[in-house]
């Protein structure tokens, strides 16, 4: 797949899915922007891929929880490229997993800023300019956001909106040629799953667990998860409006659901 000349962003692009996305479109030709909240990951991959692939990705430290900064992110991208044709909504995070008792409603509001407004800001922003090109928007939802998932309220109700705001958003801009998919991840092999592995009672446990939820036995790649993106960017020209999951059969078969 070649997405030549096109400009991606990607928003959380510093390390994991991100980062897969990063790679996997400078690979293609794209030029590619992202931000991250820590600078110096993001200042590394940039250099890691402009020695690969000369001038093709320009990082911007951004904390997507503040609408400005958003706003500046696809300003500067646009200026610094002349335009654009994907958005990667990729930005989020995971709380630890507790019962709602355990969460205070700040907790909630301080995620929905993070993971459901900062796409809502970053697809407003970015429109006027993928209208001009005909081009995509790419949320990146989760599984748990179709399956639920165990002391997880917050994150999952996040990304099932995240789900649905594509959804509606697909439908008013098909007018305007832009088509909005989502992605919804299951496990995917990232720092934040080794950052599980390693804080385990029983590391090789943990992993053996985690790879046992797929029917695959593995978690996915950050290359996989780039890849589809890639697809969903350059090749899936008539589809919009869907949520492609990326899980290498989790969601399928019985299994046991009680803790009895």
């Amino acid at each position: 797949m070649a997405y030549a000349d096109k400009v991606v962003l990607v928003t959380g692009g510093s390390r994991g899915i991100g980062e897969g996305c990063v790679r996997v479109f400078a690979d293609a030709g794209a030029k590619v922007a992202f931000c991250s909240r820590a600078e110096k990951p993001g200042r590394s991959l940039e250099a890691k891929i402009n020695l690969r692939h000369p001038g093709a990705a320009f990082y911007q430290t951004c904390d997507m929880s503040r609408v400005e900064q958003v706003e500046r992110l696809v300003d500067e991208t646009v200026k610094r490229f002349g335009r654009l044709d994907c958005l990667i909504n990729n930005a989020g995070t995971h709380p630890g997993h507790r019962p709602i008792d355990d969460f205070s409603v700040q907790e909630l509001r301080d995620l929905i800023e993070l993971n459901l407004v900062g796409v809502f800001a970053a697809c407003k922003r970015a429109l006027p300019h993928l209208r001009k090109t005909k081009g995509s928007i790419i949320n990146i939802s989760s599984l748990v956001g179709q399956m639920g998932q165990i002391h997880a309220t917050p994150y999952v109700a996040t990304k099932g909106a995240v789900t649905a705001l594509t959804k509606a958003l697909a439908i008013d801009e098909a007018a305007n040629d832009v088509r909005v998919n989502s992605v919804s991840p299951g496990n995917i092999w990232t720092p934040l799953w080794q950052s599980a592995v390693d804080q385990a009672p029983d590391p090789v446990k943990c992993k053996a667990d985690g790879d046992a939820a797929q029917l695959m036995g593995r978690m996915g790649t950050i290359e996989e998860a780039g890849k589809l993106c890639l697809f969903l960017a350059a090749e899936a020209t008539f589809t919009t409006g869907v949520d492609h999951i990326l899980s290498g059969g989790a969601e399928l078969a019985y299994g046991r659901k009680t803790r009895k």
